[in-house]
């Protein structure tokens, strides 16, 4: 049964480290929720952790730079980790070949640019046309406005039909931006899997992300962790197939699921929301805090 808290104080003091999703729960693209950046300032003034786990499509310095934009206080973390580390690595390693059709947009030009130390003597990553491409790296919509993924029907079938594999960068299917909710490269990469296309996932709930955090924060088997976030299909999900606990923010993505009060979900929505998608979280609460 999943326990509604009121506070992460509730419960902090019973893990080593947490890995927080940022969207939703740190802040909602605009600006830090103070309440959440405060919860997590305590957490660490008690000894604990925290690694901000995000599936963002650009390597980490792009969004530390981007937190810093916010506001958000570099004393609310130990470490960040984006979608875009793992699969950049990937990307360079030729996972999807060297010449590769770019799906995004010029935010996201830095996960092509920002070569990692360890690969600047690799034969370069090319971005092409379509009808050159060895591979597909998507890190979002070129659009994200106005586009839809069925908007890249044809394109994608093409390339299907061409036995393209697709390197995703970020697993999540949509966000929400202030209020307004944009999809994702997850939603690009699950269109071209209902295709007939081939998708490969590093960000949350897929293993690299966490063996990552894992290892740069040096936390071994024993390490007690919370992950924090509102994606039941990443942030939940991957935890649950990480064996860790889960501590599910009900005011983000479905919010609209448990009631009038985002900051205080209705326990029986909740247990049949969570019961319909097959998760149960440790503990949820309204908006970290």
């Amino acid at each position: 049964m999943t326990r509604i808290i009121e506070r992460l104080s509730q419960i902090g003091a019973d893990y080593d480290a947490l890995f927080c999703d940022l969207w939703g729960c740190l802040h909602n693209g605009k600006q830090p929720y103070p309440a959440a950046v405060a919860a997590l300032q305590d957490y660490r003034r008690g000894g604990g952790g925290v690694v901000l786990m995000t599936n963002a499509p650009r390597p980490h310095p792009y969004v530390i730079a981007q937190l810093d934009r916010m506001g958000v206080p570099r004393d609310a973390w130990d470490l960040v980790i984006s979608s875009g580390d793992a699969a950049q690595q990937a990307m360079f390693a030729g996972a999807v070949g060297r010449r590769v059709w770019h799906i995004g947009t010029v935010k996201d030009d830095g996960f092509f640019d920002d070569i990692p130390p360890e690969w600047t003597d690799a034969p370069p990553i090319t971005r092409v046309p379509l009808e050159e491409a060895e591979g597909i790296v998507a890190t979002g919509p070129f659009d994200e406005d106005n586009e839809a993924p069925d908007d890249y029907r044809s394109r994608l079938m093409a390339a299907q039909q061409r036995g393209l594999k697709m390197l995703c960068a970020n697993p999540d299917v949509v966000v929400d931006m202030g209020e307004r909710r944009i999809y994702c490269a997850g939603a690009l990469a699950e269109f071209y899997e209902d295709l007939g296309g081939t998708a490969l996932y590093f960000g949350k709930p897929h293993p690299p992300i966490y063996e990552r955090a894992r290892r740069q924060m040096e936390l071994g088997d024993d390490a007690r962790i919370l992950a924090i976030g509102d994606g039941i299909n990443t942030d939940i999900r991957g935890a649950r197939q990480e064996g860790i606990d889960a501590l599910f923010i009900t005011g983000g993505l479905a919010a609209q699921a448990f009631g009038p009060d985002v900051e205080n979900p209705q326990p029986e929505l909740l247990r049949e929301w969570l019961a319909h998608h097959h998760q149960q979280p440790e503990f949820a609460i309204g908006r970290l805090r």
